[in-house]
């Protein structure tokens, strides 16, 4: 008897290079899918930030004054220890952030007569001093609009650890984002001639420009 036959197709075996090009488009696509948003939000910035004197607002800013309870300055009351930097009193940073409507957290600098609390943000900027001797508390916040918040995203100015390891993780999307996209570049530039004319000016006008015209 006769084994039987089978009637299904065989496989072809995929080429080293279509196993390749399907992983640079994943990867690609992944790379893009991710850092798209924050591409738009850095170009967005890059021409605020290129033209800031133009459209950033004119800064606002808001002035208050109190009072600390008694009960609360006695946690500061002068003493002999040197100037020096640490956070306030957990009352005390929960009365400010209460009363004041200022974030009461973040190393303070502590001199003999006053406890001054530096509070830079993006797009703005703040500060609350209190009196050791009174209790007399000050503050002042100051807002430049929401262009200068996002310019100061773009830079990462006063944004925090979370932030900073945000750029960093989107920095690597974008340039997997370009790299995949120079290999396909590669892989069809034999069917696409003006490919790496096009790659060429890319490089080269940003060069000429930078030589010609920045000294």
């Amino acid at each position: 008897m006769h084994a039987p036959v089978s009637l299904q197709p065989k496989k072809k075996k995929k080429s080293p290079r279509a196993f390749w090009l399907k992983q640079l488009h994943a990867w690609h696509w992944i790379s893009s899918a991710v850092s798209l948003i924050g591409l738009l939000l850095f170009a967005f910035t890059g021409i605020t930030l290129n033209h800031a004197a133009d459209v950033e607002g004119a800064p606002q800013t808001v002035e208050k004054a109190a009072t600390l309870p008694p009960a609360l300055l006695e946690q500061i009351a002068p003493d002999d220890q040197p100037d020096g930097k640490k956070p306030l009193p957990a009352g005390i940073a929960q009365w400010v952030q209460k009363e004041i409507g200022q974030r009461g957290t973040g190393e303070a600098e502590w001199s003999a007569d006053e406890v001054y609390l530096a509070l830079p943000r993006p797009g703005g900027d703040g500060w609350v001093a209190i009196d050791r001797h009174s209790g007399a508390v000050t503050s002042e916040a100051t807002s430049r609009g929401w262009i200068s918040y996002l310019n100061d995203l773009h830079k990462g100015r006063n944004t925090g650890a979370v932030w900073k390891w945000f750029i960093d993780i989107f920095s690597v999307a974008c340039f997997l984002f370009a790299l995949t996209g120079l290999v396909l570049l590669q892989l069809h530039a034999a069917r696409r001639p003006s490919t790496w004319p096009l790659v060429a000016i890319g490089l080269a006008l940003p060069a000429v420009l930078a030589i010609v015209f920045i000294h």
